[in-house]
């Protein structure tokens, strides 16, 4: 999805406006996340930008969407872009350090089997 979204209209008001804009991105999301994966990918990843134009754009998170639409709100923008492209996305393995179980979570296991 790559779209300008226009933050006025002659009969909506822009708090309304705003809700379904929201909506709007939410819903491609799930339409995109309900597609079948491909076997070697582990779930669906997405790269976002925001900004006022297409050429001033920011890379953001996913889950900063919607700050950013309450932004434009707040800061009385006529339009801004945004882009949300799927991408196939990879787990990571942890590293064998951070697998381990630490001496003192091992003691407090125990206590609470003994218990």
């Amino acid at each position: 999805m790559k779209k300008t979204f226009k933050m006025s209209h002659p009969k909506i008001k822009v708090p309304r406006l705003v809700e379904a804009i929201k909506y709007e991105v939410k819903k491609y999301i799930r339409r995109e996340r309900r597609k079948t994966l491909p076997l070697d990918v582990d779930f669906w990843d997405f790269d976002c930008r925001f900004g006022v134009d297409e050429a001033s754009s920011e890379v953001i998170h996913l889950s900063a969407i919607n700050k950013s639409i309450s932004l434009a709100e707040e800061k009385q923008l006529e339009s801004f872009y945004l882009e949300v492209l799927v991408k196939p996305g990879y787990r990571s393995k942890k590293p064998k350090e951070e697998q381990q179980v630490s001496p003192e979570d091992s003691e407090i296991q125990s206590k609470e089997k003994d218990e």
